[in-house]
């Protein structure tokens, strides 16, 4: 990993090396020009320069600088798709298929992938590096980059139409283009990053939420709020990620523009059908090819015969590309399908996480409603006892007048006032207990 980050480190400018000498030189004026200023840098940020990680079709890599309006017309993309890949902007995972690329942006993947190549924004995340990694090992084990590999045009063209024939007559679920290769890693990445950070997440909340449950306290209650927090969000990044699979998976067309190596392929057999074209007119009929030539001095049966070549390729060609893409976009579907289950597990897992808090805070709930209760049927048994208590009071209060009563002549007239008065205020006691009995107020 060490030597792959060193590799794909861009090389330091020579003229930032030798700044520091032409910086103090002395102009003819004596003053020192641009002192303490980095022109290599002022010029890389005037053209928008960017680093960008290239991988080919034979699994070499390297290090470009591209600047934004290049990297447009290599790809033929719009600008709001370069966006997407801005590492200072934090955009939801997306998936879009152009007419001549694919707009990759699946967390720290964000590439575009051509038929010929995968251009990375250089970054020294492990994970970019992962990736970078990966496609190499699959690319040169699969061996794809034989198919656009070629010494001459003539050469070229017939050893391109016979793997390409061979590549696009195999019926085998496991072969996959160079572009749906790519687009397979970016996934699994993806798939794989959210899916370890789930389980990261469950193995720290499952331990929390049972020590909140045994122990409720402020730093459990604001631990297990953190946690919460933490699962929605990366919640919300799975569903992004699985909606935009699925939302490819139900559109055929976009399925079918994702299709980049069948286009390109496409676009050859139509040159190299209408270079053959020229060449039979030229031989044939005794024409040049950079003279004009006019439908009027053509040789009927020429004419008849480039009609019929016309309308025969045109047919063949329809038919064989409906054909192919109809197989393409099934081999897209099984593809996507099968990392659509992967997302949807990692999905089903905080989905469950998100039920088990769910369940932890009801049960808190039920607690804290029980002690509630409890602390109610509490204080409605202490004021019960506080208002017999205060029938003595009030019996002290009649007696504590300053009045005359033959009862104050008789000594065991206070033991008996005591008496009647405990009574008294044990019947009213156990006339309020049953009374909250009765109406289900308190277990008892």
């Amino acid at each position: 990993m060490a030597d792959l980050k060193e590799r794909l480190l861009p090389p330091k400018p020579a003229s930032a090396i030798n700044l520091r000498d032409n910086s103090f030189r002395p102009s003819a004026s004596g003053r020192i020009p641009f002192q303490g200023v980095d022109v290599s840098g002022l010029k890389k940020r005037g053209q928008g320069l960017r680093s960008w990680i290239r991988v080919d079709v034979t699994g070499n890599s390297q290090v470009i600088e591209v600047d934004k309006f290049s990297m447009m017309r290599r790809c033929d993309l719009p600008a709001r798709d370069l966006r997407l890949l801005d590492p200072l902007f934090v955009y939801p995972s997306t998936i879009l298929g152009r007419e001549k690329a694919i707009v990759v942006n699946l967390e720290q993947i964000r590439c575009i992938i051509t038929a010929d190549e995968v251009l990375l924004l250089n970054s020294l995340d492990s994970y970019v590096l992962q990736y970078v990694v990966e496609l190499q090992r699959r690319l040169q084990a699969a061996g794809v980059g034989e198919v656009w590999q070629s010494e001459g045009p003539d050469s070229g063209r017939r050893r391109g139409s016979r793997n390409f024939d061979n590549m696009f007559g195999n019926t085998s679920p496991d072969y996959l283009p160079f572009e749906f290769r790519a687009l397979e890693v970016a996934l699994e990445a993806a798939c794989t990053f959210l899916d370890s950070q789930a389980a990261e997440l469950e193995i720290e909340a499952y331990p929390l939420l049972d020590e909140l449950t045994s122990k409720i306290s402020t730093l459990n209650l604001e631990r297990v709020r953190r946690l919460k927090s933490r699962l929605v969000a990366l919640t919300r990044r799975v569903q992004k990620v699985r909606d935009e699979i699925e939302q490819l998976m139900d559109d055929d067309g976009d399925m079918a523009e994702m299709y980049l190596t069948e286009k390109k392929s496409r676009m050859e057999s139509s040159f190299y059908g209408d270079q053959s074209l020229v060449g039979y007119r030229s031989n044939d009929g005794g024409l040049s090819l950079s003279a004009p030539v006019s439908p009027v001095s053509s040789p009927p049966e020429s004419r008849k015969l480039e009609k019929c070549l016309s309308i025969a390729r045109s047919r063949h060609e329809s038919v064989r590309s409906s054909e192919s893409a109809t197989e393409n976009i099934e081999e897209l579907e099984m593809l996507l399908e099968a990392y659509f289950v992967v997302i949807d597990s990692t999905l089903n897992k905080l989905t469950s996480l998100k039920e088990y808090i769910d369940d932890t805070e009801d049960f808190i709930n039920i607690q804290l409603d029980n002690v509630r209760n409890q602390l109610i049927q509490f204080e409605l048994l202490l004021t019960t006892a506080t208002f017999v208590v205060a029938i003595f009071g009030v019996v002290a209060g009649i007696f504590g007048m300053n009045f005359e009563i033959p009862m104050f002549n008789n000594p065991g007239a206070f033991k008996w006032v005591l008496v009647i008065t405990g009574v008294t205020g044990a019947i009213i006691f156990s006339t309020f207990l049953w009374f909250f009995k009765y109406r289900r107020l308190m277990p008892l």
